[in-house]
C-alpha cells in the first residue's frame, strides 16, 4: 500500500511519520505526477488559502479529481477538510474547494490560534475516546445524504466519511494515537 501526503505546506511531515510507523510506504507529494500509483492521499492541515493557491499553481485540482475517479482514496485534515468540501460556508473569493465530498465546512469555526484546544472524541469504528487536537479548526456545518458522520464535538460534526473520502477537522497527526490513520488505511484505502 502506498500513501501520499501533499507536501506543499502544513503538517505533512507528521502524517508521513505516522504512516511509516504503521508500515505503509509513504510519499511526500510535491508534484501531481507523484500521485501515480498511490492508493491514498492526505491533504494535511496548514493554511487552507496558501495550500489552495499552491495546488492551483501546480495543477493539483485537476490531478486529484482525476486520481479520485481512478480509485485513489483522499483524507483531508483541518485545512485539507476545508479543501475537500463541496462548499466552504465562509469562503474567501480566492478560495475554491476541490468539491470532492458532499459537505459544507466553516473555516476557523472555533476562533483564533489562541483558542486552540484538545478534547476527547467518540469516533465511530475505533473504540475508546480519541484525543482530538483542534488548532484554528473548522467544523462541518452539514453533510449530504451519502455521508457518514464519524465524530462530533459539542454538537458540531468534526469527522465524516463518504465512500473513499475521509474528512477530519482536527489533527490526528499531532497525537501519539495511531487509530485514525489506521482507520484510513484499513477502512477507506483498503476497501476500494
Amino acid at each position: 500500500m502506498r500513501v501520499g501526503v501533499l507536501a506543499l505546506q502544513g503538517a505533512f511531515r507528521e502524517h508521513i511519520l505516522v504512516f511509516e510507523a504503521l508500515g505503509a510506504s509513504t510519499v511526500a507529494v510535491r508534484l501531481p505526477e507523484q500521485m501515480e500509483g498511490l492508493d491514498g492521499l492526505v491533504l494535511p492541515g496548514g493554511e487552507s488559502t496558501a495550500i489552495a493557491k499552491l495546488m492551483r499553481a501546480y495543477g493539483f485540482y485537476e490531478a486529484i479529481r482525476g486520481r479520485l475517479e481512478t480509485g485513489m482514496a483522499v483524507w483531508g485534515t483541518c485545512a485539507g477538510a476545508i479543501l475537500m468540501a463541496r462548499e466552504i460556508g465562509d469562503a474567501r473569493p480566492d478560495q475554491e474547494p476541490l468539491g470532492l465530498m458532499d459537505i459544507v465546512v466553516r473555516r476557523n469555526a472555533y476562533g483564533r490560534q489562541v483558542d486552540s484546544f484538545e478534547a476527547p472524541l467518540h469516533f465511530r469504528h475505533i473504540g475508546e475516546p480519541y484525543p482530538g487536537v483542534f488548532i484554528r479548526a473548522p467544523y462541518i456545518e452539514s453533510v449530504g445524504e451519502g455521508v457518514e458522520v464519524l465524530a462530533e464535538h459539542d454538537g458540531r460534526i468534526v469527522a465524516a466519511r463518504e465512500e473513499r473520502l475521509l474528512a477530519t477537522t482536527f489533527h490526528p497527526e499531532l497525537t501519539v494515537d495511531l487509530r485514525v490513520h489506521r482507520f484510513f488505511i484499513e477502512q477507506i484505502v483498503a476497501v476500494q
